[in-house]
């Protein structure tokens, strides 16, 4: 799968086994001990964690959070065989989650001068950069804002690399008293861990969604609404299994109707739940989600940036091994892009300012439910003018001065929030809607975009070669490439 920036975790350590003292009377030799390594350990499905807890305890583990409402434990252990020690009655399931993280796929932010801010005009909310959001004309925010920004009683969670909380743009946004690091799979409210450290890639979604119309920056999608920070990237670019599974909860049980979700959970894109080692977190990571669908959550999830066709998998060339890249065959619909292809997650792809589809955004027939604003900055490689302008526009944080600003990306990343955005303002309209009535909502209020003829080939000379993105659109009305079709922020309020 092409286009996705990778991270290697180093390969576990060698467990190293602890020597006894052949003494007169002799002492017992040491127990084994090993890295200290993160586990989900769960409980059959519908009962509580008491009896897993007890076993946890038993095999030389330590948990660190539980999650009684879906039965999991988040564990740590040195023991080295923890995993076969833990099995048994009150388990239904363990996995090590050592080499599960995914590294966020941010890419490259493009910053906007302090000049470009100070000269830009602002047409029509006075935003000073609202000129070059492109994005937000092409689902007509202004006619939806003539109707409503938002609800302050919406809020939409982030779950990502955090929220700067002193951006002029967002700083009047976050619901701080929702917000939270859950890296490790336990909750930290502090406002320092759910700023980014690392990574600006959770400011500039938060601004995407909910940019405040106030004469500094931009806008967003639905700047009357409010964001929280779920922070579940690591500050090695890391997504775990257990911040996933933090994350979808912590959102249900905090007041949350949306969240938005730029990532994918497991190293490989593709999650098997026939495959023994990532069962569990297939597992886990569903009924965190359907948890929060139950406590009112839509979640809203990216389609992935590999230009790779969901909906019929047949090869997982996207991670590799502990740096040496391997390839999966064979594979079924069984395997998953998490949270993606979850049941009742709105999957958004990503168009560029043609309204074609971006050269790298991935699709499916029956996976991708609609479209949205992502960037295409190969479409202007050949062209004149700064290929900044057909990226996405939004917040930024750069983590190395510690400064505030604006900055160009592009990605299904920034096609997600337009999404989310707009279904926040769909809820803002028509308050009451359950996940699925609003999931629904979103769909039928699109503009359906119809297939490109033939193969499609958006950049034929693209420096990864001539049909490096070369796609096959499938579908009428309702098609692979962009689902129902094109959100739009007035059809959903007016």
């Amino acid at each position: 799968m092409k286009n996705l920036r990778r991270k290697t975790l180093a390969a576990a350590s060698a467990a190293t086994l602890g020597v006894g003292l052949a003494l007169t009377g002799g002492l017992a030799p040491a127990a084994a001990t090993g890295p200290d390594t993160s586990y989900l350990v769960l409980a059959p499905q519908g009962a509580n964690t008491s009896k897993a807890a007890a076993r946890v305890a038993a095999a030389k583990g330590t948990v660190v959070a539980t999650y009684d409402q879906i039965g999991v434990l988040v564990v740590r252990s040195t023991n080295p065989d923890f995993a076969t020690q833990v099995a048994g009655a009150g388990v239904e399931s363990v996995a090590s989650t050592a080499g599960l993280g995914t590294a966020l796929d941010e890419g490259e932010t493009v910053e906007v001068s302090a000049a470009d801010v100070a000269n830009a005009t602002g047409d029509p909310t006075k935003e000073p950069l609202y000129g070059q959001q492109w994005d937000m004309n092409m689902i007509h925010l202004p006619q939806a804002h003539a109707v409503t920004t938002g609800s302050a009683n919406v809020v939409v969670g982030v779950l990502d690399s955090g929220i700067s909380s002193t951006h002029p743009d967002l700083a009047t946004q976050i619901a701080k008293d929702k917000s939270t690091s859950c890296i490790g799979g336990v909750a930290d409210t502090t406002e320092a861990a759910w700023n980014p450290t690392t990574s600006d890639h959770g400011t500039h979604v938060a601004g995407t969604i909910a940019a405040a119309i106030n004469g500094v920056g931009v806008t967003g999608v639905a700047p009357g609404v409010k964001v929280a920070a779920v922070k579940v990237v690591n500050n090695d670019g890391y997504i775990f299994p257990e911040a996933a599974v933090c994350g979808f909860l912590w959102a249900a049980d905090h007041g949350m109707q949306l969240t938005n979700n730029s990532y994918y959970i497991d190293p490989w894109e593709l999650n098997c739940k026939n495959d023994a080692r990532q069962r569990p977190v297939w597992q886990a990571v569903q009924r965190a989600i359907r948890y929060s669908q139950s406590k009112g959550v839509l979640n809203v999830a990216s389609a992935g940036n590999s230009n790779y066709d969901l909906a019929h998998k047949i090869t997982d060339t996207g991670s590799p091994n502990n740096g040496t890249p391997e390839e999966r065959e064979n594979l079924t619909n069984a395997c998953l892009d998490l949270p993606a292809e979850a049941p009742g997650v709105v999957t958004v792809s990503a168009v560029g300012r043609t309204g074609a589809k971006s050269y790298y955004s991935s699709y499916g027939l029956g996976v991708v439910d609609v479209t949205a604003p992502g960037g295409d900055t190969r479409y202007r490689t050949q062209g004149a003018g700064p290929t900044t302008t057909d990226g996405i526009l939004s917040t930024t944080f750069n983590t190395a001065t510690k400064t505030n600003g604006w900055g160009y990306k592009q990605g299904t990343s920034m096609s997600g929030p337009h999404a989310t955005g707009v279904a926040a303002l769909a809820l803002s309209a028509h308050p009451g809607m359950t996940p699925g009535q609003l999931a629904s909502f979103l769909e039928r209020t699109s503009v359906a975009l119809s297939c490109p003829d033939g193969v499609y080939n958006p950049a034929p000379l693209h420096p990864d070669g001539p049909n490096a993105y070369d796609a096959t659109c499938s579908g009428g009305a309702r098609n692979s490439f962009y689902g129902a079709g094109m959100v739009d922020a007035y059809n959903v309020v007016k």
